[in-house]
């Protein structure tokens, strides 16, 4: 084949993008899209590169997106380079004065502005944010349950400064999406009772798609989405059907929390929320602009 005949061939295969991601940039135009990047999804350097410039191009198409992020792996990291002893209550840490201020530290600081700056290199604007910018977001106290497997008890647990967001006010969101800047949110945010809490990310991004009334929240996980019974991957769900695959066991483990958080986005006022796998490259873009998306959305 000649070198002109491969150019052709090339040229023809980005218009055949081009032309099948056209109708869904249309669709998202001026739509809010919240994307949840997790911990796990950020190891790899490129596929933070890629990240970045899948939200550099919605916001070029007109889109309105908003990245929430977490850094489970990054704190843990960070609190065994300073000594702090990590203490576990049901499985989950219990986060003290010390480990908040750390919290804030690597959620707020370090991480964020990482993510800011690989947006800002794809030539966007983008700003770092938490949850006391402009008293966006306040939390309580988040009060945890748990059954004692030796006792079969319930009981209450007490995971110290982790929170739950109570309280949205999106004034200050409202306001960068009309200066054209994409907000880059850490799950940190204050509680009437001058505390600092930290906020499951996944619990504060549905919060925030919730008070936006998002068009699409997004979460990037490690896996590629909700599976059927025969690990098959299940394209979409409604919330009765979601709830169903949970009653009968076909979602479970780490699945069920992640689904019931996507549950109470969509009550919330969000019109869908995706699962996808965050080590694909370009699993944003994949899912939004499109046929067949990248993960599993679930509806109304």
């Amino acid at each position: 084949m000649s070198d002109g005949a491969v150019a052709m061939n090339s040229n023809e295969a980005r218009a055949h993008v081009l032309a099948e991601a056209l109708p869904y940039m249309q669709a998202y135009e001026n739509k809010t899209v919240v994307v949840k990047y997790g911990g796990h999804a950020m190891g790899d350097p490129s596929l933070g590169q890629a990240f970045a410039r899948d939200i550099a191009l919605l916001k070029q198409s007109g889109v309105n997106p908003i990245v929430v992020h977490g850094g489970g792996p990054q704190i843990g990291a960070m609190l065994k380079q300073m000594g702090i002893e990590s203490r576990f209550e049901g499985g989950l840490r219990v986060t003290d004065e010390a480990t908040v201020k750390i919290v804030e530290m690597v959620l707020a600081g370090s991480i964020n502005k990482e993510i800011v700056a690989l947006i800002n290199a794809e030539g966007e604007w983008a700003i770092g944010l938490c949850g006391k910018d402009g008293n966006m977001v306040f939390a309580r106290k988040a009060e945890k349950r748990y059954l004692d497997p030796d006792s079969n008890i319930e009981r209450v647990l007490d995971l110290g400064f982790v929170g739950e967001p109570v309280e949205v006010d999106r004034t200050l969101l409202d306001l960068l999406a009309r200066s054209e800047m994409i907000p880059v949110i850490a799950p940190v945010a204050p509680g009437r009772d001058g505390h600092t809490y930290n906020i499951n990310a996944d619990t504060f991004a549905g919060a925030i798609a919730g008070a936006l009334q998002a068009s699409r929240l997004l979460f990037l996980t490690d896996v590629p989405g909700v599976l059927d019974a025969d690990k098959q991957l299940i394209k979409e769900l409604s919330v009765a059907q979601a709830r169903a695959l949970i009653a009968d066991g076909t979602i479970s483990g780490g699945m069920i929390p992640k689904v019931e958080t996507c549950i109470e986005a969509i009550e919330r006022g969000v019109e869908g929320v995706v699962i996808l796998n965050g080590k694909t490259r370009h699993a944003v873009l994949l899912e939004l602009l499109t046929e067949h998306g990248a993960g599993t959305l679930i509806v109304p």
